[in-house]
């Protein structure tokens, strides 16, 4: 049941991402869940270094989709590049 509701949550995470960031994203239903996924980890990543989570702690709602807004921007520099 784990993996079902990760990739809930990451399919949410992602579609709000995808709707507060400017711009057309082309992403499917897996790309978003990964956004929503790879969001998560950024924010935990990121929170841990400037010590507003301790280790194994979730970082929630808000800081998932800060994340996944950070992952989507990194990658519209990315893709816009090419």
């Amino acid at each position: 049941m784990g993996i079902i509701s990760m990739i809930i949550v990451g399919f949410i995470v992602g579609l709000l991402a995808r709707a507060i960031m400017p711009g057309d994203q082309k992403m499917g239903f897996i790309l978003t869940v990964l956004l929503g996924i790879v969001g998560a980890i950024v924010a935990g990543y990121l929170g841990g270094a400037m010590g507003l989570y301790q280790p194994g702690e979730g970082v929630g709602w808000i800081g998932s989709i800060i994340g996944a807004v950070i992952v989507l921007f990194v990658y519209g520099l990315i893709a816009k590049k090419r």
